[in-house]
């Protein structure tokens, strides 16, 4: 979607060590995320980007890639190259029969 600029992976090969970042909006969130992913809106980056590690592989993700791809471009940009752009995002994530949980108690869905 991006070009070569932007690396990613798909979520078959997100390992168990990898630092899930979850750029979706809060509803997206609550609604349902993986397991042990870190939330952290795209919005909020700019202002945040030193919570975002550089020492661990770093998987940004969102609903269907779009927003993450943007996220990893901006943060390659200034410095990080430690970071991916999870392919499909959590839509594909949950197709692909990787695990999804929920915030609200509510059985978990993708928005």
């Amino acid at each position: 979607m991006f070009g070569p600029q932007v690396p990613s992976v798909t979520p078959g090969e997100v390992t168990d060590g990898a630092y899930l970042l979850d750029v979706r909006e809060p509803d997206e969130w609550a609604a349902g995320h993986a397991p042990g992913a870190h939330h952290l809106p795209m919005m909020q980056i700019p202002a945040r980007m030193a919570d975002v590690p550089t020492d661990v592989d770093v998987v940004v993700v969102c609903r269907s890639g779009g927003r993450s791809g943007q996220v990893v471009s901006y943060l390659m940009g200034n410095g990080w190259d430690n970071v991916r752009n999870l392919d499909g995002g959590m839509q594909l994530w949950a197709a692909s029969g990787r695990e999804v949980v929920s915030e609200n108690g509510q059985p978990a869905q993708v928005l």
